[in-house]
């Protein structure tokens, strides 16, 4: 299970922690833990979910647009920045219930963690929001046990919610606070964000720049998701960069799953010697297929233009890629970030 957290590890004691939920619900209330596991009170649900950080892979970026993550305080993940578990605890839709419902016109739920960062000169609490259609298709679960054993602390101990399909920066860890708010998270972050993965695939084995014996075939395995609740339905790969494709067969993938990932392997053809270039694509079952995409253009033009440099990487960047007034003159172009119908 993958690790990733931008901040100080909270420690909270799980006995004298409470959830508050507030905003425009009819009735706040306060919740503790032994208050969540009350199964006459909420049901007990138990989902496997993959969770993938929107910046998977960011590594291939930097190779070809170096600055955003080699040099700055953002991590140069490579494939492993993604992790599938069996999480259990309540669906945050019982516990709205619970709380009379929303009322006066709420469409997101505000989640706030415990955990502190510093940016645009200010100390904020982690907080995202998610629409309240994707709560009540019981989607969005607060958890306090992680493949049969107590939540780790290093995952957002005591009770963390997560989001199924969602990138994992919207399954907020250490959490303790639920809003129930008009729209989405104005402030949670600086530009646009995408709430559910693309369709992706990698190659765990061999490694990048591995050296390799093989007798006309090499071992090779990895992993394919999609977000939004879609499942790969098929994996290829090849030994020359894409040019010749070989289909994995489909007694190779792991069984199909909503909301988590299918790992794969196969037995590649490869009758070269020398350097060959191995990769990997697949389709969901809405028959997408993943790509890659250019992204940091523009932001590694706005420090050249401003004679900024990346390091050191400790320091905050100086200025906003994005102005309040621009981020809210975008969504108000642009229309919201969720929408219910």
């Amino acid at each position: 299970m993958v690790l990733c957290s931008y901040v100080m590890i909270p420690e909270i004691d799980p006995d004298s922690w409470f959830l508050r939920l507030e905003g425009l619900v009819k009735e706040p209330k306060k919740l503790t833990l032994a208050d969540l596991k009350d199964e006459s009170r909420f049901p007990r649900m138990e989902r496997l979910v993959t969770i993938q950080c929107s910046g998977t892979r960011r590594i291939e970026q930097i190779s070809l647009y170096a600055g955003e993550g080699d040099e700055m305080i953002n991590a140069p993940w490579a494939e492993g920045a993604i992790g599938t578990a069996r999480y259990a605890g309540v669906s945050l839709k019982k516990v709205i219930k619970h709380c009379g419902g929303l009322v006066g016109g709420a469409r997101h739920l505000e989640l706030v963690g415990a955990d502190t960062y510093f940016k645009m000169d200010e100390v904020m609490n982690y907080a995202v929001s998610v629409p309240y259609s994707k709560v009540r298709a019981h989607e969005v679960m607060l958890v306090w046990e992680m493949n049969g054993e107590p939540l780790p602390r290093i995952h957002g101990a005591p009770v963390r919610a997560v989001v199924l399909g969602y990138i994992g920066a919207r399954s907020v860890k250490w959490l303790y606070r639920v809003t129930a708010i008009p729209g989405a998270h104005a402030r949670a972050c600086t530009e646009p964000r995408i709430q559910e993965m693309p369709v992706s695939s990698a190659i765990m084995a061999p490694w990048n720049k591995q050296v390799v014996i093989h007798e006309g075939k090499i071992s090779v395995k990895g992993w394919a998701y999609s977000g939004g609740g879609r499942w790969p339905e098929r994996v290829e790969v090849s030994a020359d960069g894409g040019f010749s494709w070989y289909m994995v067969p489909v007694e190779n993938l792991s069984p199909k799953h909503k909301f988590a990932w299918r790992t794969w392997h196969t037995e590649l053809p490869c009758d070269v010697e020398g350097w060959i270039e191995l990769v990997v694509r697949c389709w969901d079952n809405s028959l997408s297929v993943n790509k890659s995409k250019e992204r940091t253009r523009a932001r590694l033009e706005e420090f050249e233009k401003r004679g900024t440099s990346f390091v050191p990487i400790t320091r905050p960047t100086e200025f906003p890629y994005m102005s309040w007034k621009e981020y809210d003159e975008y969504f108000a172009k642009a229309g919201p970030r969720d929408i219910e119908v």
